[in-house]
């Protein structure tokens, strides 16, 4: 494997990391957790905008389809126990460095969002990662799964109009994780929580339900749905329990979940996850923010048939990871958060 690093920016509290399209090109957002800012690099790294200075707390950023660089994002989500003034906005380029954002929902607790289409409808499907509180680390009141058509256009949306969603899916206690995957060609969400690993689909039509599946009953605070050992059927590459320590595979045998693996190294405070490719090879990135605070690229050995992993840095705490190409080279953005380093990486096997 080659790795090669470099820091495109310090912000203290980086976290949430998207892809927009914006003037006819590729671009990266990057936001804090805390109170600062969300900035716009190319994709060589390069600074070109702030987006705004405050209020942060941004969990999530989403370019709403069919636009030149509108998005959505969170804000106000500045920890779970700090989270119950969170809201979804909308942010619509005006000129250079002069963003106009407007509320679309208020939403306590708001963590992970996304904009799924099927047959031509775009859906908002929201996560909540608990729906209330009454003391600081109070799991009592689950989190909840909304969703609801988004409109073609967000114009007539702000504070005093808001958009409306309706709840899918309730009692989801620590209601952490979210991945998109495509499947039979239609959009599809994989969201975790302590009650297990869930596939949600969108409607035929909008005059039909969701369909939700549950893979999986385990507490999960992560995981991606990917065939990493290329036998034909989906693997769950899961991070245990919410915040966890653990990094673990399931595989379907015999029409049911088994664990085949565990990673035998601390990896606490397991956050950042993505599930792909990397040189034309299925891989899992998964980034700790506690002990080592390594940045860990996991294969499978086809020929030992076994799981391998190898460092992609250390010592650098990622909160999140994007992974892209570009000029034939593949890179990985990862917001380095406990160190307050944003980084790209150049990387091949």
């Amino acid at each position: 494997m080659k790795v090669n690093k470099k820091v495109i920016y310090n912000l203290e509290k980086c976290y949430s990391i998207a892809p927009l399209f914006y003037k006819n090109k590729n671009h990266i957002l990057v936001a804090a957790e805390k109170v600062n800012e969300c900035v716009l690099f190319d994709t060589y790294g390069n600074k070109e905008e702030t987006i705004w200075k405050e209020p942060g707390g941004v969990m999530t950023m989403v370019q709403v389809p069919n636009t030149d660089g509108q998005f959505l994002a969170t804000h106000k989500f500045y920890s779970p126990n700090d989270s119950k003034e969170a809201k979804i906005v909308v942010a619509t380029p005006i000129s250079e460095n002069n963003w106009d954002i407007k509320t679309l929902m208020d939403l306590p607790h708001i963590h992970r969002f996304d904009i799924l289409e099927r047959n031509g409808v775009h859906y908002l499907i929201a996560c909540t990662l608990k729906s209330g509180h009454n003391h600081k680390d109070d799991w009592s009141i689950p989190g909840k799964v909304y969703a609801g058509v988004l409109p073609a256009s967000l114009d007539e949306f702000n504070e005093n109009n808001q958009l409306r969603l309706n709840v899918i899916k309730d009692n989801m206690v620590k209601n952490h994780g979210y991945t998109k995957i495509v499947e039979d060609n239609i959009n599809k969400a994989i969201i975790s929580s302590n009650e297990g690993v869930f596939k949600f689909t969108p409607p035929e039509d909008v005059s039909k339900d969701w369909e939700i599946e549950q893979l999986l009953d385990v507490p999960a605070s992560d995981a991606v749905y990917i065939d990493i050992d290329g036998d034909g059927e989906k693997e769950i590459f899961m991070i245990s329990h919410f915040h966890g320590d653990d990094i673990i595979v399931y595989k379907k045998i015999n029409n049911k979940y088994e664990q085949v693996y565990q990673y035998e190294n601390n990896s606490k405070f397991s956050h950042s996850i993505f599930g792909g490719t990397v040189s034309g090879q299925p891989v899992v990135i998964i980034g700790h923010r506690e002990a080592d605070r390594n940045l860990i690229l996991f294969t499978y050995d086809k020929e030992n048939k076994c799981f391998k992993y190898d460092f992609l840095d250390k010592n650098c705490g990622s909160a999140n990871v994007y992974k892209f190409e570009q000029d034939g080279k593949e890179f990985l953005i990862s917001t380095n958060r406990e160190i307050n380093e944003v980084s790209l990486y150049e990387i091949s096997l």
